[in-house]
């Protein structure tokens, strides 16, 4: 169990003023308290220390932006919030296959069991550079408000664009596969 002193107004502030002392000090009395809050909503396992860390690097950057010293731990908490919640959503998913060169790649299909014409690179192509961009962005698990911010717009109309492009693939697709359905 933590001590209150632990997250005392006068050891935040001292953090926050360049105290490493300090600033160890509060790290190290959160770190059980957030790894306790992990285990309880995903159990034991080697995500939970990544979740720790991430939620300790968190706390540490933006302690400066925390303008009540009083608040630490919840400041804390709702950092580890937003680390579960990233990794709800996938973002702590390896993103790439990794393989072995000398082996030959694996198939998921063989090449006669889908019908032919449809993919996704079709579907894909009927969009525009821009909205082909921001699909692979989500794809690649960035938020809306990071996409906003490496297109140069809002996170607004990131959600409009894809909204559109969803819908102008479930279009080509659907025409495909009426075109193919007609035909066979």
């Amino acid at each position: 169990m933590s001590d209150p002193a632990d997250f005392a107004p006068e050891r935040v502030r001292a953090a926050q003023n360049g105290d490493e002392h300090a600033l160890n000090a509060l790290l190290n009395a959160l770190e059980p308290i957030l790894r306790g809050y992990f285990i309880k909503r995903i159990g034991r396992g080697p995500d939970v220390d990544d979740l720790v860390q991430n939620a300790l690097l968190r706390v540490h950057k933006g302690l400066d932006d925390l303008r009540k010293p009083g608040s630490f731990k919840s400041f804390a908490m709702k950092g580890a919030l937003y680390e579960l919640q990233d990794f709800y959503r996938g973002r702590y998913d390896m993103k790439e296959n990794l393989f072995d060169p000398e082996k030959p790649l694996q198939r998921t299909t063989e090449a006669n069991d889908s019908l032919p014409g449809m993919d996704v690179e079709r579907a894909l192509e009927a969009l525009s550079p821009k909205a082909r961009r921001i699909i692979e962005l989500r794809e690649y698990g960035y938020r809306y408000r990071e996409i906003a911010q490496m297109i140069d717009t809002t996170e607004a109309a990131i959600k409009m664009q894809v909204k559109r492009a969803f819908d102008k693939m479930r279009d080509a697709l659907s025409s495909l596969l009426a075109f193919i359905l007609v035909a066979g």
